[in-house]
């Protein structure tokens, strides 16, 4: 359908498979890079990739910086998944690279709840006090975790914290002002692989706003959110988000009462994740197609949320 824009894909695992079938539903046509140790085979391969004006970079977290310099250097348009890099030695590296045409897949910015924190003015709901968030499902149940490169400190390091808790540090960055955040507590529930299947990390705000993040991989299916305003309250608890407020809020005897609720929010958790993504390719591509370069905030905020993970 769009003829001038050639996409490459670079890695062929789930993640890159959703955004396929996206990709497909948008009547995009893409080629599936695959490195291979023949090197014949593979600087034919790379040719065909380095003649492809977009890429996708789907590949381990470890492989990002490589694939970034490369690139970059052609003056190509990407899209890298999450985090950017899981090194600090490949974040000085990566902040040398100069690209405004660079984009890093934080696609939770596109949850419903985000959506809410950035109108959070409309609410009257004041300075954040706290704020929880918890996300679980049993990955490390299943049979094929012990397999996969998310339980593997070579591939990820941090492991769920680099994947999953990245996301979530990025929601508070993108939306508040951290002043400080603590070293994780990194832990091995289900002793499957040798990588990190429970993360927990507290952050303070510049307002003193305390945030605290649990992600963990050895339990049930949950997300909630929880963020205690002066004025108010928004939480979302799986698929039901409830905005309450104002805090002044008394029964007849005068005491208080819970407050009154403002607005309530149903969503499906399956479908939002689809959504957000779907999203987070449609911004993206629509910066290719007008042949812009993304907005330096980007770059910084993403760069940002990375560090604040190492």
């Amino acid at each position: 359908m769009y003829s001038s824009i050639k996409i490459g894909i670079i890695g062929n695992g789930n993640q890159s498979k959703r955004i396929q079938k996206i990709l497909k539903e948008k009547k995009y046509n893409f080629y599936i890079y695959k490195p291979l140790k023949n090197k014949k085979l593979e600087i034919k391969n790379f040719y065909n990739l380095s003649n492809c004006n977009v890429l996708f970079i789907t590949s381990p977290n470890h492989t990002h910086l490589s694939y970034l310099k490369i690139l970059s250097s052609m003056n190509k348009y990407i899209f890298c998944e999450k985090p950017p890099v899981n090194s600090k030695k490949d974040l000085i590296e990566l902040k040398r690279i100069n690209s405004r045409k660079i984009y890093f897949n934080y696609n939770f910015r596109f949850l419903k709840i985000c959506d809410i924190l950035k109108n959070k003015k409309n609410y009257n709901l004041g300075n954040l006090l706290y704020g929880s968030i918890v996300s679980s499902h049993g990955l490390a149940l299943k049979k094929d975790y012990k397999n996969s490169w998310r339980s593997k400190k070579k591939n990820t390091p941090l492991g769920i914290h680099e994947i999953v808790s990245i996301h979530l540090v990025d929601i508070i960055n993108y939306y508040f002002k951290i002043k400080k955040i603590e070293k994780p507590t990194l832990l091995n529930h289900s002793k499957i692989g040798n990588s990190f299947d429970t993360s927990h990390v507290k952050i303070k705000l510049m307002n003193d706003g305390i945030i605290d993040i649990f992600t963990t991989y050895y339990s049930s299916l949950r997300r909630c959110f929880l963020f205690m305003f002066e004025n108010g309250i928004i939480e979302q608890i799986d698929n039901q988000i409830l905005i309450r407020g104002p805090s002044k809020n008394f029964d007849k005897k005068g005491l208080f009462k819970k407050p009154k609720l403002k607005k309530k929010i149903i969503i499906s958790n399956n479908k939002e994740k689809k959504d957000t993504l779907k999203k987070s390719i449609e911004f993206f591509l629509r910066i290719v197609r007008k042949n812009e370069e993304f907005d330096l905030n980007h770059w910084n905020v993403s760069i940002k949320s990375n560090e604040l993970v190492l």
